[in-house]
């Protein structure tokens, strides 16, 4: 592959809902182009995108694949993404270093989910956005449906600049509205035709409709708008591309991706609309490390070298850092040096990657994607610089995995392998989390969803030939005291010799913090317990803390007073009084109005409007409280307070109850008496684990 400069690249995020045609779309670019001879399908598992055997096996695309194509002397770096929502992760990494997005749509489905959520992250990243229609071959495939959704959805800036064209009800062709050209592909060559007579009105209106929208571009075409005077192909190119770069023109083509139809046209209006990366004065924010001054980057060429690690593969050839040049030219000799970890890496080859094809080259300009292997101590996220250029770039906001399980070994022993594996997996997809629970001793993967999860386990099986199982997380609940009690405990065993005596009298009631365990204090008179054993006494309530007598939980919000007792002069010891103590608080906790508490969450509910209703009813079907709502970019916040042990599954119901528009986040807020019912299962539940471990 020949060395392209920072005006010769474009850089584009493929989007859409799943199943529209994405992966096909990126096929049919590199067919079209002439990299491969034979187009591959998503269904028979040979494209080049989609080369894992977990995609080949589910038909989707699961991870963010690089597809560069070469048309008209430019190199157009595509970004096939997934569309299935576990997987926005990789979504997410792409939109970082795109620079503009094709949304693909299906002529037949129409505006899905999938491409409203593409939407609003091209929205929220603020880059050029083109909208092809895909699957116009098919027989109920709806072009002008298809459009006046897109305007409905996405408003006025829709511009349609094609008309489909059909023979006989097939697909064949498509009309330059702009150029009033029409184009018929006979053995997959594009010829020029006349306008089929059929669509003469059609054309008229939909190129009054895109003439609409670029006369919002500049003040003379509004002007010659509302004059009704006819505007010059030139006039409309221009407007289009200037239209594209602010984003109030959304240009709109149409195409078959499996027959390779109306791809060739998509190539040549990406060269000719998209600006690079130098024309769009696409500034990266970031921080010089040392002052903690903001610093904007400009792509620029000339500049001293920067990059960004947007994404990592670990596979059998090593470890990959994706990353995009962001100033300067990278070369093999050039001094790299990650800013994060204030540490020199030393670059052994450059590539280009295509799928999981490696193409290696000598070097890459501000604007471009490469890749390099075995970088020693760089992860996503990090900033490649050189020493006297030091910035952190900002990073990716990735979606916050709220979907988790509790993950185990088939086979004993493998527990520091799944770990060791797992931190391998969270350095590729970081939008999976581990951790092992201090307090429940699980070990917990999260997700984005099941399938997200289902992927993970996958991974482990087949790259790291580890069998796991999945089991619910175990909620962290309490024990606490509503009442106050007095009660006295007292141990004594005889047994020839020195024997074993400890007594206490004790005070049990709430300490009011629920912060903190216990509270411990004396008020014992007249050296009837000495004072040497006060600590072993403290010593058992600490203990007997951490396993509450109700059902096994930590006690929170306790308050024990040692108020009076006696001992033996030969016969006491610290062990007898702990001993003791451990009696006076299980008796004394039992009768002082004991509560199991459970954890309440704050949770924060996004969606649009027409769900809000379903929303607030399904908050009170998991004993949740609606605590306000208010409006942010056109749909409602929710915020409320739930039980975290009816929220495990909140990700999966939200999903099926918004067809995946909404969104939440969730946090721990507080401890919260359970009620009867509820504690009741819990102590049942929870009598029936312990048994098991015994």
């Amino acid at each position: 592959m020949k060395i392209y400069e920072s005006a010769q690249i474009r850089n584009v995020v493929i989007l859409g809902h799943s199943g529209s045609g994405k992966t096909t779309l990126s096929e049919a670019a590199l067919f079209v182009s002439g990299v491969t001879s034979r187009m591959g399908k998503v269904d028979e598992g040979n494209t080049v995108s989609d080369y894992d055997d977990d995609e080949k096996k589910r038909h989707v695309s699961i991870s963010a694949s690089l597809i560069p194509v070469e048309w008209q002397n430019t190199k157009i770096n595509f970004i096939d993404t997934p569309g299935y929502f576990d997987f926005v992760g990789e979504v997410q990494q792409a939109l970082r270093v795109a620079d503009a997005a094709v949304i693909v749509i299906s002529g037949k489905s129409g505006v899905e989910v999938g491409a409203e959520k593409a939407w609003d992250f091209v929205k929220e990243r603020n880059i050029p956005v083109m909208v092809f229609i895909n699957n116009m071959d098919d027989e109920n495939a709806n072009f002008d449906a298809v459009v006046e959704g897109l305007k409905d959805k996405f408003g006025a800036s829709v511009a349609p600049m094609q008309v489909p064209i059909k023979d006989g009800g097939k697909f064949t062709g498509f009309v330059n509205v702009v150029k009033k050209e029409g184009v018929k592909y006979e053995g997959g060559k594009p010829q020029a035709i006349q306008i089929p007579s059929g669509l003469t009105d059609e054309v008229e209106n939909i190129r009054h409709m895109l003439e609409e929208a670029v006369a919002e571009t500049d003040e003379a075409l509004m002007e010659k708008f509302f004059e009704e005077e006819p505007f010059e192909a030139a006039e409309i190119e221009s407007g289009v591309k200037n239209g594209l770069k602010d984003r109030s023109v959304t240009p709109v083509f149409c195409g078959a991706a499996s027959l390779a139809i109306g791809v060739d046209e998509l190539l040549n209006n990406i060269v000719t609309f998209v600006p690079p990366a130098s024309e769009l004065n696409t500034e990266v924010k970031g921080k010089n490390p040392k002052t903690g001054d903001e610093v904007t980057l400009k792509a620029d060429e000339s500049g001293p070298f920067s990059a960004f690690v947007f994404k990592t593969i670990v596979d059998s050839f090593g470890r990959f850092s994706i990353f995009r040049v962001y100033s300067g030219v990278l070369k093999r000799d050039t001094p790299m040096y990650n800013v994060n970890n204030e540490y020199a890496e030393k670059i052994g080859h450059l590539y280009v990657m295509r799928g999981k094809e490696q193409i290696e080259v000598e070097e890459l300009h501000a604007g471009d994607i490469g890749a390099t292997v075995k970088l020693g101590n760089t992860s996503t996220q990090d900033t490649l610089s050189t020493k006297d250029n030091l910035i952190i770039m900002e990073g990716i906001n990735f979606s916050e995995p709220l979907y988790s399980m509790s993950i185990m070994p088939k086979n004993k022993g493998d527990e520091d392998k799944i770990s060791q594996a797992l931190s391998r997996v969270v350095d590729e997809d970081k939008t999976v989390a581990f951790k092992i629970d201090p307090e429940t001793k699980q070990s917990v993967v999260s997700g984005i969803g099941d399938s997200h999860i289902d992927v993970v386990t996958n991974k482990l099986k087949n790259k790291f030939k580890l069998e796991v199982e999945l089991a619910p997380v175990v909620v962290p609940y309490r024990e606490t005291i509503k009442g106050k009690v007095e009660q006295r405990g007292k141990h004594k065993k005889q047994s020839g010799g020195h024997g074993q005596y400890g007594d206490v009298l004790m005070e049990f009631e709430p300490s009011g913090d629920m912060t903190t365990a216990y509270v411990f204090e004396e008020r014992v008179f007249g050296g009837s317990v000495p004072r040497n054993y006060f600590p072993a006494v403290e010593k058992g309530v600490q203990e007997c803390c951490k396993v509450g007598p109700i059902a096994g939980y930590p006690v929170v919000g306790l308050k024990a007073t040692l108020t009076d007792g006696s001992y033996h002069q030969v016969d006491s010891n610290e062990m007898s009084f702990k001993l003791a103590t451990s009696i006076a608080f299980k008796e004394g906790f039992m009768k002082a109005k004991p509560i199991l508490l459970e954890p309440i969450a704050s949770v924060e509910v996004t969606v649009p409007d027409a769900y809000t209703g379903d929303i607030m009813g399904d908050m009170n079907k998991r004993r949740g409280r609606v605590l306000g709502m208010s409006m942010s970019n056109g749909k409602q916040v929710i915020s409320a307070e739930a039980p975290m042990s009816e929220m495990f599954k909140y990700t999966l119901d939200l999903r099926s109850m918004t067809q995946g528009r909404g969104s939440f986040t969730m946090a721990f807020n507080r401890y919260e008496e359970a009620p009867a019912d509820v504690a009741a299962k819990v102590v049942e539940y929870r009598k029936k684990e312990l048994e098991k471990d015994k």
